[in-house]
């Protein structure tokens, strides 16, 4: 019997591709390349808002993907797709926003962006200490911003799974 195979990435759904994301944090921690950790917990961020705004499109208009797709490439990045999408969409359900806002928030007063911006375009490293504050950041924001659309979203820890 033959062993089930994964999608492609590509083809995976958003919550497939955050859960991805998030597995690798374990190997990565395993390893001790805190960096890399950093920067998959926070494109498991930027995924979880790109999922959010899906979402919106999707319960309130009729777009094509395609549409939505150009909107999420007009916004670029996490600061542009919650300022430039994800608020303006929440902007009728005063909690989800109230929560976004904050989430959001947090994410930038833990220094989420600024660090992995520093890992990935300037070559910074990231020391133990520093990433377990970064991820556990980002973890909240993931499971908060997807509390607003799946009641049982959580995130495995990757402290949990590793050895």
């Amino acid at each position: 019997m033959a062993a089930k195979r994964k999608a492609k990435y590509a083809d995976r759904s958003g919550i497939e591709k955050i859960t991805s994301q998030w597995h690798k944090l374990s190997g990565l921690r395993t390893r001790e390349e805190w960096s890399a950790a950093v920067v998959r917990a926070a494109t498991a961020a930027e995924l979880a808002a790109t999922l959010a705004i899906r979402e919106e499109f999707a319960n309130r208009t009729k777009f094509k993907a395609s549409v939505v797709d150009s909107f999420l490439f007009w916004a670029n990045g996490l600061d542009g797709k919650m300022t430039k999408l994800d608020f303006p969409l929440l902007d009728h359900r005063a909690k989800d926003l109230a929560l976004a806002k904050k989430l959001f928030s947090d994410l930038g007063k833990a220094g989420v962006n600024r660090k992995r911006n520093m890992i990935v375009h300037g070559g910074h490293f990231c020391v133990k200490s520093e990433a377990t504050k970064l991820i556990a950041a980002c973890k909240t924001f993931v499971e908060g911003m997807l509390s607003i659309y799946y009641d049982d979203f959580a995130l495995v820890d990757p402290e949990a799974t590793s050895t």
